[in-house]
């Protein structure tokens, strides 16, 4: 009896060094992410692209912005990661607007955090056009330069892009996150923020190995 051990325990770790590295680790759809239906094209050709949807007053998106911090710093070189600001009614229209004149200025690291911080730590009403363009003097963007970029038509182009993602991918809520236009993960789903990004890097291996 004591001569077959060796061959079973061989057998054994054969079968288990063949299975695929997240079968341990599977996510389910409809259980744990949902499929777009249609697709929503995306604007990577040549990479898997994530994106995220969020809301500077949303206090999910504040806790969650870490945690994609965080997963930035392993993001695989051939994951094109962005950001947009969803638009489910007018009173969201201001802080996407602030979001894409940083962008537009180049000066997004100066703006994004700090305007969480300044809202969900500091508890500040930053709400408006007006309000919004002072905070940006304050962090050190020309008050000036950026009034102008929030008021601009190319802003206003992105403010139309940004409602019709927001309505493309189905979302309901946010933080939300979209892999390579066929995914929708939400907190609820995977079961809690952290959860997101586990079954966001599974959905990226899924689509790595198509």
């Amino acid at each position: 009896m004591r001569r077959f051990l060796p061959a079973l325990f061989a057998a054994v770790l054969i079968a288990l060094v063949g299975m695929p590295a997240f079968a341990a680790d599977t996510y389910q759809e409809g259980k744990h992410y949902e499929v777009i239906s249609p697709p929503v094209p995306t604007a990577s050709t040549d990479k898997i692209e994530v994106v995220e949807l969020f809301w500077y007053g949303c206090g999910h998106c504040f806790s969650f912005e870490p945690l994609v911090h965080d997963w930035l710093k392993t993001k695989p070189a051939d994951v094109e990661f962005r950001q947009i600001p969803a638009v489910f009614a007018p009173n969201w229209v201001p802080h996407a607007r602030a979001f894409y004149a940083a962008a537009a200025l180049g000066v997004s690291d100066k703006l994004h955090r700090p305007l969480f911080d300044a809202i969900h730590v500091d508890e500040r009403k930053l709400f408006t056009e007006e309000s919004l363009v002072k905070f940006a003097d304050e962090v050190g963007i020309p008050k000036a330069e950026f009034a102008d970029a929030y008021a601009s038509f190319a802003i206003d182009g992105k403010i139309k892009q940004a409602m019709l993602a927001t309505r493309d991918y189905g979302i309901n809520g946010v933080p939300s996150v979209i892999v390579n236009g066929k995914y929708r993960v939400t907190a609820t789903l995977a079961g809690g923020q952290k959860d997101m990004l586990k079954v966001v890097n599974f959905l990226v291996d899924k689509e790595r190995a198509r």
